[in-house]
């Protein structure tokens, strides 16, 4: 069944007319790999083709069009794991997108987030705080997604419910035909929330006392979950489904519910985008991530997971930077890294970790 393929770690990539990329080999080590070059040499590239492997999309451009390099029709990107089971991606301009995993098509996108739980950190990734609920509510979603199974079906059960009833809000149907659709919004809706809230308190925990090592001057704070389910506290969501029907109707589309949640954490009860600079705020974002990674090996034994991190040396200084490739270390985790920064290798362990340098689109190993 392709769905309980594991890619584990990879061990292969192949990359073709990609962006600026002609053609590339990697041969990754199963920990830190680290990826150098001056801007616009394709660092971000070698990232965005791991991320298409495991994702089927891109984090840069929603048209893969895009993607193929200037004056060819088609890129393709090969994959193999460390038990030689081979992921390959073809995009041509005139057909589309073909995957195959373990040879065999692949219908589903969602096979490939199943079987690599993949995560990225962007340049600005200080930017979670400014980014909106909806990628706050991604980004927990990801790790219910691969924490609690279930949650996937409920999630997708109610957007399906969710679309039936702005369509209904939308059309002017009558109100007992477009509350029909409140029954699943509530049913799952209600799952979904503690679902989230359960696993946001588990976050926080793994949370804290990784910050507090990454971000040391910060070791004396607390963090507490603020988290808005989506809807009044003070009343059910059933009574907030009833009460709003007329300004739903008005507008065409449900407010209120799970799809419109957020969460935040708070140091000492104070706000973090207010307390932290850009450098710390990146610490922050970079230990959410971690402690995800932390809380899959600790709920569901997973140990392929796969980070990406774009231009470490961003808005963190040497120590910092020192920090992060330590704490890595002790991850269960595959983590390849870009930056400007040629100082780097030397914080590389060439018995078990690997340094790569990405000149006009050629990639070398060292």
């Amino acid at each position: 069944m392709i769905g309980r393929i594991r890619l584990l770690v990879l061990s292969h990539l192949t990359l073709a007319h990609f962006r600026n990329i002609s053609s590339a080999t990697l041969s990754p080590s199963e920990g830190i790999n680290l990826i150098l070059g001056e801007n616009g040499s394709g660092k971000t590239s070698i990232l965005e083709a791991l991320h298409l492997l495991a994702m089927g999309r891109s984090f840069r451009s929603r048209h893969l069009k895009n993607i193929v390099q200037l004056e060819y029709s088609q890129f393709t990107l090969f994959a193999r794991s460390s038990e030689m089971t081979p992921v390959g991606l073809l995009y041509d301009i005139q057909s589309g997108l073909q995957i195959r995993l373990n040879n065999a098509p692949l219908k589903k996108l969602s096979d490939l987030a199943v079987n690599t739980p993949l995560q990225f950190i962007s340049a600005n990734c200080h930017q979670f705080f400014e980014l909106g609920p909806k990628f706050r509510r991604k980004m927990i979603d990801w790790g219910m997604f691969h924490v609690e199974h279930k949650f996937n079906y409920h999630w997708q059960t109610y957007k399906k419910a969710l679309l039936q009833k702005n369509a209904a809000l939308k059309n002017k149907k009558s109100r007992n035909e477009t509350e029909l659709w409140n029954q699943y919004l509530i049913k799952h809706g209600l799952i979904i929330t503690d679902y989230r809230e359960a696993y946001l308190d588990k976050l926080v925990s793994v949370f804290e006392p990784l910050f507090h090592k990454l971000c040391p001057s910060l070791s004396d704070c607390k963090f507490t979950v603020k988290y808005n389910k989506g809807w009044s506290k003070e009343k059910s969501l059933a009574e907030i489904l009833d009460e709003n029907y007329e300004r739903d109707r008005i507008m065409g589309y449900s407010r209120n519910g799970p799809h419109s949640a957020d969460w935040t954490l708070r140091i000492n009860d104070a706000s973090a985008e207010e307390m932290l600079s850009r450098g710390q705020q990146k610490l922050f974002y970079l230990g959410l991530c971690m402690a995800q990674i932390i809380i899959l090996l600790n709920e569901k034994d997973v140990k392929n997971t796969v980070l990406l991190i774009d231009d470490l040396s961003s808005e963190l200084d040497w120590n910092h930077q020192i920090t992060v490739i330590d704490t890595l270390r002790n991850l269960p985790v595959q983590s390849f890294i870009t930056s400007t920064n040629s100082e780097l290798a030397s914080l590389i362990n060439t018995d078990k970790e690997k340094v790569f340098h990405v000149k006009q689109g050629e990639m070398i190993a060292s």
